[in-house]
């Protein structure tokens, strides 16, 4: 897999969504870190640790992502050193559904290779009501 040198931890991030988007799998691999330390956890999903991993669970959204459309809000980025952390409200938009709104965390690292993503975790907003008051710890 082609590996992208991204200058920025931003750039980065521009092209996760992008390639989310286009719905290519190549492009989204190639703003993860290349190495087997990457995470991810999708909305109600489980976690998911290394390339083979995350590349199966983004072939299966991507393939049945067809014409999404991010909206991207609430954006905090905090850079310390060689690592970056994002937080943000995504809005997804799918043809035909209602839109999806989630709450995601970016971490990326930076090495001699630039910026890449090392950790992506997108959960559902709180929501007042019974069980919020249940508690989650």
């Amino acid at each position: 897999m082609l590996q992208q040198a991204f200058e920025s931890s931003e750039a980065a991030e521009r092209a996760f969504y992008a390639a989310f988007e286009r719905g290519d799998v190549q492009a989204m691999m190639a703003v993860w870190a290349p190495d087997e330390t990457i995470e991810c956890i999708h909305p109600h999903g489980p976690r998911l640790r290394g390339q083979e991993a995350v590349r199966r669970s983004w072939e299966a959204i991507l393939g049945a992502a067809g014409g999404a459309r991010f909206t991207l809000a609430d954006r905090q980025i905090v850079v310390d050193g060689a690592v970056a952390l994002h937080t943000l409200t995504e809005t997804l938009q799918v043809p035909a559904q209602p839109a999806a709104q989630v709450l995601a965390t970016n971490v990326y690292r930076r090495s001699g290779a630039g910026w890449h993503l090392i950790l992506h975790h997108a959960s559902p907003p709180f929501r007042s009501g019974r069980a919020a008051r249940a508690g989650l710890h």
